[in-house]
C-alpha cells in the first residue's frame, strides 16, 4: 500500500519545513506540495526540501485535487501544513486498509497546547468524527485512490470542501478514526480565542446547511 501524502501550502514559509519533514518520518511513500500563490518564502524554501513541487490556483480543494493528479500512490493523505503526522501514522493507515471493507478516514487529534479546554476541543473533534461520520480537514483526510477518483475529488469551492467531501464518503463508506494523534498548531485558537473560534466555525456549518454559498461564507470568514 503506496501511500501519497499532499500539503497544500499558501503562505506557510514558517512551517513548510515541519509539514515534510514530518510526513516522511511517519512512512510516507511520497510527498507533493502544492502551492496557491504564496508571496512569501515558502516557495523558495519548498524547493530544497524532499518533495514534489506544484502550483495551482488558489484554494484548499483546487489545491488538493491538482496535487493528486502527481500522486502514484494507492492511498492519498491530505494534510494541512500546521498539521503532523505521528511517527506510526502511515502504518495506522496500511493496517486500517488493509482491511478490504476500509475505504478512508482521519486521525485523532492532539492540539500542540496546554490546558483542558483544548482537551475538550479534541475529544468534540473524535465524537464528531466517530459518530456523525464527518472529520475536518484538520483531522488528516485520507481515501484509497480509486474512491477518491470515483467522487470527482474535492469540491472546488472557497470554504467546506473537507465537509461536503465527506459528506459524499459517508454514504458510500464508514470513515475510520485512526488513533493517531495527529499533531494540530493552536494558533486559530489562539489567535481568535477557544471559544471565539468554536462559535465561529458552528456558525459557518449552521449558515451553509440553510443554503447559504461557500463562496459568501468565505467572503465573511476572511473578514472576521
Amino acid at each position: 500500500m503506496k501511500v501519497s501524502v499532499i500539503i497544500p501550502v499558501r503562505n506557510e514559509a514558517s512551517r513548510v519545513v515541519d509539514a515534510v519533514d514530518k510526513a516522511w518520518a511517519a512512512g510516507a511513500d511520497e510527498v507533493i506540495v502544492c502551492d496557491g500563490g504564496s508571496t512569501d518564502a515558502t516557495i523558495t524554501i519548498a524547493q530544497g526540501l524532499r518533495c514534489q513541487l506544484v502550483f495551482s490556483r488558489q484554494g484548499r480543494g483546487v489545491q488538493q485535487n491538482h496535487a493528486a493528479k502527481y500522486c502514484q500512490g494507492d492511498c492519498l493523505l491530505f494534510l494541512h501544513a500546521d498539521t503532523w503526522l505521528p511517527s506510526v501514522g502511515v502504518a495506522q493507515i496500511r493496517k486500517a486498509l488493509s482491511k478490504k471493507h476500509c475505504m478512508g478516514g482521519s486521525f485523532q487529534q492532539r492540539i500542540d497546547a496546554e490546558g483542558w479546554q483544548y482537551r475538550l476541543i479534541e475529544r468534540g473533534n473524535a465524537a464528531r468524527a466517530r459518530l456523525w461520520q464527518l472529520p475536518y480537514g484538520d483531522q488528516g483526510l485520507f481515501f484509497r485512490r480509486e474512491l477518491f477518483d470515483r467522487m470527482g475529488g474535492f469540491p472546488e469551492i472557497p470554504l467546506l470542501e473537507d465537509v461536503r467531501i465527506m459528506r459524499q464518503f459517508r454514504l458510500l463508506a464508514r470513515p475510520v478514526l485512526l488513533p493517531g494523534p495527529l499533531s494540530v498548531d493552536p494558533r486559530r485558537w489562539q489567535q481568535m480565542g477557544i471559544a471565539r473560534q468554536t462559535l465561529r466555525n458552528w456558525a459557518l456549518l449552521f449558515a451553509e446547511k440553510l443554503g447559504v454559498s461557500p463562496t459568501r461564507l468565505a467572503r465573511y470568514y476572511r473578514y472576521r
